[in-house]
């Protein structure tokens, strides 16, 4: 068993230990204990980063190359230990552990390349021999609260772009899942890096983010969690002046129209709604289906869920996992009791019973739904998804625009004209075509519209226009 502790300045710092990490496949595996920390040593922490941010925004970008390269490099080496980890603390199946911790080392190594590639622009004047130099310089001190869905992946597409591009960080991870941010800072710890550059703050977030939020020295806050949250972080910068970026809920339609490969589209909705147990903000929650196909896609996705395996995480064969923790699986069995209210017909959505005491439920489907329906409104973040019938793809559409949330949304059909038109049409900031809503590709840029997100996009080269500001010089001769 573990302790988990803060690392702040270079220093892994000794905390009262009291937050227990709980395996949500078997409660009576405890992994370890995170410290809990004070407002004092969020303010330490910060104090490092403001520190040391100088000297790493003047580093090269050799520095910065072998820094992500070597954090990259071994996360790759070890990805079946952590993903275990993974597995054991945040309830994914071992595959999709496994996967993450992968996912983690490639964007590492992604931003270890862009730290080499990082340019500017050098511009004629519309002044006779004037020059002019377009740049790109750190932010400075950049705050992280990550959530626990994805707890190594996360972290990474947040803490390596900060590093490329020369910034200082400090995180704070979410409070079910310290033992990824923990494994992860101990290998930045290694690499590297100046102190104070990386510091990790583990504590309860009403108690310590406020402190991260309102600092005057952290000039940024990336952000993923939700919606509620997010909004008090947006205000709380709004009123400091400084930068936001914002990652929150999605309630992602999956357009299946009657032209639909069956089978394709079955799986797409399958992976979408409840890989994962459905805990994802691209999840495909609300399944839109025109009235040609909608009986045969309802039979096929009910026997396909039935025949999905439910138990442990580490268990082989296992598909779908625990919830991540009795509050969680709450919050889910409720949506399903407010489904069956409002006259929905709902398949599934039990608690389970395993061989080992964790927070098991069935992947829940909801029938006869409508869009006003609160099960088509309102995030769940659990393995339930409804289906909405609906007469033709024009009003399929419609009603999946018709949402505060604006993440991912997707379409199975063999149209080109409707792929095509669905692409340039829906309101979302990811769009797939017979493919689940969730899976995305870490070198392209990830984020939504509406209530999803806000401020610029994660991931991708598009990074750089949140972890850098523009600086514009101009040069007489």
């Amino acid at each position: 068993m573990m302790d988990y502790k803060n690392y702040i300045g270079g220093t892994w710092v000794e905390t009262p230990a009291s937050q227990p990490n709980v395996n949500p496949s078997d409660v009576s595996d405890v992994l370890g204990h995170a410290a809990k920390s004070s407002a004092e040593l969020m303010e330490q922490a910060i104090d490092a980063a403001h520190q040391a941010a100088p000297q790493w925004a003047a580093s090269t970008p050799q520095q910065r190359f072998d820094v992500l390269d070597f954090v990259g490099s071994e996360i790759l080496a070890r990805k079946e230990e952590l993903g275990r980890l993974l597995s054991r603390e945040e309830g994914k199946t071992l595959p999709e552990g496994i996967g993450e911790a992968a996912r983690a080392g490639q964007i590492f190594k992604f931003f270890a390349g862009e730290a080499l590639r990082q340019a500017g622009d050098r511009l004629a004047s519309v002044r006779p021999g004037v020059e002019i130099d377009v740049t790109r310089s750190p932010v400075g001190v950049v705050g992280m609260i990550t959530p626990w869905n994805f707890p190594i992946a996360i972290p990474a597409w947040k803490v390596a772009p900060a590093l490329c591009y020369g910034n200082s960080v400090v995180m704070k991870p979410a409070e079910l899942v310290p033992g990824c941010a923990h494994t992860l800072v101990e290998i930045l710890s290694r690499s590297g890096l100046p102190d104070g550059v990386v510091n990790l703050v583990f504590g309860r977030g009403s108690e310590i983010g406020p402190v991260l939020v309102e600092s005057d020295k952290v000039k940024a806050i990336s952000f993923t969690g939700s919606v509620p949250t997010g909004r008090g972080i947006a205000a709380a910068c709004g009123q400091k002046l400084k930068k936001v970026q914002l990652e929150m809920g999605g309630k992602n339609p999956m357009v299946v129209v009657d032209d639909a490969d069956l089978n394709l589209a079955v799986d797409a909705c399958l992976n979408g709604a409840f890989f994962s147990t459905g805990q994802r903000c691209t999840a495909s929650s609300r399944l839109i289906v025109t009235e040609g196909i909608h009986d045969r896609f309802v039979n096929e996705l009910t026997d396909a869920m039935k025949a999905l395996k439910v138990g442990h995480a580490l268990e082989t064969g296992v598909q779908m996992g625990p919830v991540v923790d009795e509050r969680q699986l709450q919050q889910n069995l409720s949506y399903v009791e407010v489904a069956a209210k409002e006259s929905g017909r709902v398949i599934g959505g039990e608690r389970l019973n395993r061989e080992t005491e964790g927070f098991f439920m069935s992947p829940a489907l909801v029938t006869d739904t409508d869009n006003a329906m609160r099960i088509n409104r309102e995030e769940v973040f659990g393995p339930v998804a409804s289906v909405i019938r609906v007469k033709d793809y024009d009003e399929a559409l419609a009603v999946s625009n018709d949402t505060a949330f604006g993440l991912s949304a997707g379409i199975c059909t063999t149209s080109l004209k409707l792929a095509s038109h669905f692409k340039a049409n829906a309101e979302a900031g990811m769009v797939m075509v017979n493919l689940p809503t969730a899976g995305v590709d870490y070198h392209v840029p990830f984020g939504g519209t509406k209530g999803s997100s806000f401020g610029s996009r994660e991931q991708g080269r598009y990074a750089a226009e949140f972890y850098t500001t523009v600086k514009t010089a101009y040069t007489l001769p």
